[in-house]
């Protein structure tokens, strides 16, 4: 079913600007760590280990029920689980609503321009000390990203086949998959995903005893150099809504909001729904 999810999911993001289903979902459904639901209409990716569903109708039959009928079956099937709700739509909210669910996290989209290179500097000249990343470094990203997102229920337990799948991806290019070395491995990293004029900081991570260093504006700047290095004007980033730190960050970079993910809950799941970018 990964290629029925991956035509619906290019099919909603083309008409909702966004995708019904993210990226660790479509590794572990290739994988077969979690099932589909439904067909190419509508279709419902589902966690068992999470109780975690994303749901998806494609745009050309919408208004026919097809996502609340199969909102119902999952409900049916799974009892308690907790639901994504990308964009925060309209239709999504209407379906939480009716099934009586809650909203128990917000993630949300900002957005910048990207900033143009300081005067007299390269466009993709990389900050002092920031390079690309090489095959020896993975266990080392690996290792930082585990500390720097150990409260975040989904970044902080990437693999190293979470890893290898997702640099297998037709986006990944190690150029855009940024490091900085540090006296004990890594003390950050910022990875670009590319997509036309709109490019993604997929994720920002800096070592928790590297952090109030400055490291985290360095590597934004870094990934600014590798969005201009692949020709995009737009900067696009998801964040926690309670994360501070990382909002105080990304503002003062010129990011505003864009729109918002929910998790919406139903029944009486406790998973931790975190905190942190």
């Amino acid at each position: 079913m990964i290629d029925t999810a991956r035509a619906l999911g290019a099919a909603c993001a083309a008409r909702d600007g966004m995708p019904p289903f993210n990226d660790q979902a479509l590794v572990e459904l290739a994988r077969g760590q979690r099932r589909a639901i439904g067909d190419e209409t509508a279709l419902a990716v589902v966690s068992d280990a999470d109780r975690e569903v994303e749901l998806a109708v494609h745009p050309e039959h919408r208004g026919r029920g097809l996502g609340l009928a199969l909102a119902e079956r999952v409900a049916a099937e799974l009892g308690d689980f907790d639901a994504w709700a990308h964009g925060d739509l309209p239709a999504a909210r209407a379906i939480a609503e009716r099934l009586g669910m809650r909203r128990v996290r917000e993630l949300l989209q900002l957005r910048s321009p990207v900033p143009a290179a300081a005067d007299g500097a390269e466009p993709d000249r990389l900050p002092d000390g920031v390079r690309a990343f090489e095959p020896d470094d993975a266990a080392a990203l690996l290792a930082l990203n585990a500390a720097a997102f150990a409260d975040h229920p989904e970044q902080g337990r990437m693999s190293a086949s979470d890893l290898a799948a997702r640099m297998a991806e037709p986006w990944h290019d190690d150029a855009n998959l940024v490091v900085l070395p540090g006296e004990a491995g890594l003390d950050g990293f910022a990875w670009v995903k590319p997509g036309g004029d709109v490019a993604e900081l997929y994720v920002l991570g800096v070592a928790p005893g590297r952090q109030g260093a400055g490291i985290g504006r360095r590597m934004l700047e870094a990934a600014f150099a590798r969005m201009r290095a692949v020709g995009a004007t737009t900067a696009h980033l998801y964040v926690e809504g309670d994360n501070e730190a990382a909002l105080g960050l990304y503002r003062r970079a010129g990011f505003s909001q864009w729109a918002i993910d929910v998790r919406w809950r139903h029944g009486t799941v406790t998973q931790d729904d975190g905190t942190s970018d």
